[in-house]
């Protein structure tokens, strides 16, 4: 049986609907199936990583990584303004992702792509958000840390939402090892918003 963080979904039956979703008096529709991430609504962890985001300065994209059906990427570029660019390995996920994008009128572009794999080698983020796939297993996750790092300039920042029982307290610990400061943002019902970040030299 597949999970959400996989290629290929077709030994799931697809069951497609559409949900409205409002986030701050803006209203979202996001079209969504069987096999792929909360299809039934925006989780509470990607609530309130949108809640607490808030972008810097710099000139360039925001990446959402592992984007779903793309409620994060969506909304961050409506809410902004700003382009966006998502990656989903899931290919039903992907699919609706480009529909979605679509549908809601933003500025915003999805690849087909496990973790960073059609990314640039040299091309650089803003910011890169990600609510990561804690099926996949630690190695996943760490990986798109350590890959975020690549893709983020000097000023850039990774923002993750992660529940305490589900390896806070360790990936911080292992973010720590990337990057040189990393933030508690805030907290809500056990989920932890992270931003990490270099310094910037005086």
């Amino acid at each position: 049986m597949s999970h959400y963080y996989s290629l290929d979904q077709s030994d799931v039956e697809s069951s497609p609907k559409m949900f409205e979703y409002n986030f701050k008096g803006v209203n979202f529709k996001f079209n969504t199936d069987n096999g792929v991430f909360s299809k039934d609504f925006v989780d509470y962890g990607s609530y309130v990583l949108l809640k607490a985001f808030k972008p810097n300065d710099i000139e360039l994209p925001i990446l959402d990584m592992g984007a779903g059906y793309g409620p994060i990427g969506i909304i961050v570029s409506k809410m902004f303004n700003c382009h966006v660019v998502m990656c989903e390995i899931n290919e039903r996920a992907y699919e609706l992702c480009k529909k979605n994008i679509e549908l809601n009128s933003v500025d915003a572009e999805v690849f087909h792509s496990d973790l960073f794999e059609k990314i640039d080698e040299d091309e650089k983020f803003s910011a890169i958000l990600t609510n990561p796939p804690i099926r996949a297993g630690k190695a996943t996750v760490y990986k798109i840390f350590e890959e975020a790092k690549k893709h983020l300039p000097p000023e850039g920042e990774l923002w993750i939402v992660i529940r305490k029982q589900q390896g806070e307290d360790s990936a911080r610990k292992y973010l720590k090892t990337l990057f040189t400061n990393v933030d508690i943002v805030t907290k809500d019902k056990g989920y932890y918003i992270l931003r990490a970040y270099d310094a910037l030299p005086f």
